[in-house]
């Protein structure tokens, strides 16, 4: 037969087990853990303690050695039990990740969880915990492109050194088209944004029209010009190098960053180049749209204006787009680059590197 357990209670535990008691946000198993140690401590006996908190003898005895043994923090805190489940043996988890980095059979693209569960005959639920403790996400994927440029290192070289130390008395550019730009009109129109509720908009839309915006982006004051125009040939280029000609100060050199676009190397360009000697072109690596600063500015655009914009006419989206350029130029912000050249090559002879051991 148990014995009668004794023992007595601090008075900040008194108070603080006081405090869960009439805490009307407590657990109620808190509560009347409280009460038995309460109780216990007024010298109650046990056969009382059960009629006044309704516990089993068993229950009674087990929540008091608990405090004898851990004191009130033990008392707020359920002993972790043993899984129901067996845990999975690591030579079922090293197959399982071993599995995922081959191709799934047949044609399909990547692995699920419900196909992985049936080829290690595991549930799908522990497939994903696998995958989650592992890192792994066969569902996801990066896009890149490496550069296959044989004058890569030398021409970002080139375009970094003049986004980090431009030429004196010279004014360097940052120039791309943005193409295509389609005049979307939704079907229906849309309800707005409100508490519990997404704003919505039609997934069908119809088309009024293309435009292309030729941008050049001022690297030392964060200005933008821009001009639209119907297409994106070597005539509207010319043209639009035309209007850099007239916007920048004539006494000062013109430096323009640009892609390997056939329309900027076609032999009419070359000679309103010679025509102009005081601009020179910088041609970015092939497949490194990323290295070009007017970039980030379409980035914005798209975002902010276009991909949520509705437009009736292409006189409207030229206008939205005329719209942002002020806006951008109200409030420019010079342009700031802090990625160190040499890392970037490395990460490509890297890239290069695994390309080749896998394939």
């Amino acid at each position: 037969m148990r014995t009668g357990i004794k023992f007595d209670v601090s008075p900040p535990d008194r108070l603080r087990l006081e405090r869960v008691i009439n805490d009307r946000n407590a657990a109620q198993k808190h509560a009347w853990r409280a009460s038995i140690i309460l109780l216990s401590a007024d010298g109650v006996g046990t056969a009382a303690i059960m009629r006044q908190t309704g516990k089993s003898k068993t229950c009674v005895w087990r929540w008091q050695e608990r405090y004898m043994a851990t004191g009130i923090d033990g008392l707020l805190r359920d002993k972790t039990r043993p899984s129901r489940i067996a845990p999975l043996k690591p030579a079922v988890i090293n197959s399982v990740v071993a599995l995922t980095l081959t191709d799934p059979p047949g044609e399909t693209t990547h692995w699920t969880a419900a196909m992985m569960a049936t080829a290690s005959k595991i549930s799908a639920s522990a497939v994903r915990r696998i995958w989650k403790s592992h890192g792994l996400q066969p569902h996801r994927y990066r896009q890149f492109k490496l550069s296959n440029d044989p004058k890569f290192a030398e021409k970002l070289h080139d375009v970094v050194g003049l986004y980090v130390d431009p030429p004196a008395h010279a004014i360097v550019l940052s120039f791309d088209e943005k193409s295509q730009i389609q005049a979307l009109d939704r079907t229906q129109p849309g309800l707005p944004l409100k508490k519990g509720r997404l704003g919505t908009m039609t997934h069908d839309y119809k088309r009024n029209g293309t435009t292309t915006l030729f941008a050049a982006l001022n690297i030392l004051d964060g200005t933008v010009i821009g001009r639209n125009m119907q297409k994106h040939r070597h005539q509207e280029f010319i043209r639009f190098l035309n209007a850099i000609n007239a916007s920048v100060p004539s006494d000062k050199a013109v430096h323009v960053i640009l892609d390997n676009y056939a329309a900027h190397k076609h032999a009419k360009v070359r000679e309103w180049l010679d025509r102009h000697p005081r601009f020179t072109f910088h041609f970015t690596p092939t497949s490194c749209s990323w290295l070009n600063a007017i970039e980030g500015f379409f980035a914005k655009l798209t975002k902010r204006r276009l991909q949520r914009g509705v437009f009736h006419s292409v006189v409207d989206l030229q206008a939205a787009i005329n719209r942002f350029v002020a806006e951008q130029n109200a409030n420019p912000k010079p342009f700031l680059w802090t990625a160190d050249p040499d890392k970037i090559i490395a990460a490509v002879k890297r890239g290069h590197q695994a390309l080749d051991s896998v394939h």
